[in-house]
Order: structure tokens, then sequence, then C-alpha cells
């Protein structure tokens, strides 16, 4: 088995409770990081909820589980109002528009290859995080994720 099916094995295993310290820990160097490099907070924002967003729709579905995560930043970047048919709706929507969703999807790598190791490391640990959330790292997620690390 590769070291990065072992990693999705951990994570697919990891219980709620250190999915959510590790995505707050995470989260807390990430966003300040990219708000440096876009050099504006609401840029940086949005490309780590593009990130996240990216994690979500990879496998085309929004399961509770990922929404329960992934809700406060989904509440920062679309607002208050924002509720899981929402979303459901967001991922949905992107799934069917796949050109779209393949352009969205090469800005997210372009704009990940523009960062330190460290920064990158702890996005596709997010990433993956996301993914696995649900207790499995669907083929569609890992090949998501191979493509933010080549």
């Amino acid at each position: 088995m590769t070291e990065f099916n072992k990693l999705c094995k951990q994570f697919e295993q990891m219980d709620a409770l250190t999915y959510t310290a590790i995505l707050a820990e995470k989260s807390l160097k990430i966003v300040p990081a990219l708000s440096a490099i876009t050099e504006n907070d609401v840029d940086g924002v949005a490309l780590f909820a593009g990130f996240i967003v990216g994690a979500v729709v990879a496998d085309g579905d929004l399961s509770v589980e990922e929404f329960a995560i992934t809700f406060p930043l989904f509440k920062a970047f679309f607002g208050d109002e924002i509720s899981y048919e929402d979303c459901n709706y967001i991922v949905r929507s992107m799934r069917s528009e796949s050109k779209q969703l393949n352009k969205y999807v090469d800005y997210m790598v372009d704009a990940f290859g523009q960062l330190s190791e460290e920064l990158k490391d702890d996005i596709i640990i997010v990433c993956l995080m996301i993914c696995a959330i649900d207790g499995k790292v669907s083929l569609k997620e890992k090949q998501w994720i191979k493509r933010l690390i080549k």
C-alpha cells in the first residue's frame, strides 16, 4: 500500500473531534498565509474556500458529514443564510457543468503551484480530511488530491 493510501486510511478512520481540531489548527495557518500571498484577506479566504469546495465537489456529492465540518467556512464565505440544501445545490451545479468545473480545477492547481511546500502540505491535509470525513476517500477524490500534489 502506498504512503498516500495509508494516509487516506488514517483520515477515513479519524474521529470527528480530532477532525475538527486539526481543521481548525490548519485553517488558522492557511487563511493568513493565503491572504498574505494574495495581499487581500477576502482573496485569501476565497482561495481557501476554493480548495475546500474543490475537495467537496471532487466526488460530486456533499455528504452531511462534509457539510457539518465545512459549514463554518461556507458560512464565512457565502453568508449566514447558507444551508445544506444551498450547498448541495452548488455542488450539483458544479458537477453538471463539467467544463466549468475543469476550468475551476485548473485554476486551483495553478494557484496551488505558487505556494510554499509547507502551505501545500497543510492544504492537502485539509482537502484530504474533507474527502475522508464520510469514511471513504473515493477514487475521484484521490484523483483530485493527486492533481494538487503533482
